[in-house]
C-alpha cells in the first residue's frame, strides 16, 4: 500500500483502449495510487475521474510497479 503503479492495458483489434486507438496503443498507462490490499493478490487503486466507469480492483498481474514517486 502507498505505491504507485503502472496499469497494464491489454490492446484489441478496432477497439479503442484509453482514447488511443491505432497500432502503437501503450501496454501500460498512468501512474496510479494504491489505495489498498483486497487479497492476496489483489488491490485496490485510486483513477482519475475519466476513468471513472472502470472497476478500480486489479489482479497483480495487470499492474506494474512504478520505480519513482511522482511529484
Amino acid at each position: 500500500m502507498g505505491d504507485y503503479v503502472y496499469l497494464k492495458v491489454t490492446p484489441m483489434m478496432k477497439v479503442q483502449r484509453f482514447r488511443v486507438r491505432s497500432k502503437l496503443t501503450p501496454r501500460y498507462v498512468g501512474t496510479y495510487h494504491i489505495i489498498e490490499r483486497k487479497g492476496p493478490m489483489v488491490y485496490k487503486i485510486q483513477l482519475p475521474e475519466e476513468l471513472s466507469s472502470i472497476f478500480p480492483v486489479f489482479h497483480v498481474s495487470q499492474l506494474k510497479k512504478h520505480l519513482k514517486v511522482p511529484e
